[in-house]
């Protein structure tokens, strides 16, 4: 009797396939984030269509987002208002949860502000903050469509 012995190949590591973001549009952001006062107009292109605006970091983000809702009465308002806040806490103790080294990462969120998004024949539509994923945009421009 012989005995043979099947040998199967190792499993392999499941691959994650995302899209990355433009590192040159993460290094603007990032920069961008040093300084709360500063925006920057920019053209993006994504897949709902073309957006333009004022690219802001994520804490004048932040911030104009609890002022625009301080307005507004209620608490569920005040409850929305501290919300990016909140969460950006919950982040941070994740963060420093798994990565003790205190490395930077690099942006994965864009923020605009007086947004005009254009989409097909629709009408263009205003929208005073707007917030997506970088890896979402698969195209950029400086400045505002003329």
């Amino acid at each position: 009797m012989s005995a043979t012995a099947e040998t199967s190949p190792a499993p392999s590591a499941a691959v994650i396939t995302e899209p990355l973001p433009d590192l040159q549009l993460q290094l603007l952001i990032q920069l961008l984030d040093e300084d709360p006062r500063s925006s920057l107009p920019l053209t993006l292109t994504h897949p709902g269509g073309i957006l333009h605006g004022d690219v802001i970091g994520h804490e004048q983000w932040k911030a104009e987002w609890a002022r625009s809702l301080r307005q507004v009465e209620g608490e569920g308002a005040n409850l929305l208002a501290e919300f990016p806040e909140t969460v950006d806490q919950g982040v941070r103790e994740l963060r420093a949860e798994e990565d003790a080294t205190g490395t930077a990462r690099l942006p994965r969120w864009i923020h605009l502000r007086d947004v005009t998004l254009v989409s097909g024949a629709m009408t263009p539509v205003s929208l005073p903050l707007w917030r997506g994923r970088l890896s979402d945009v698969s195209g950029w421009a400086l400045g505002r469509p003329q």
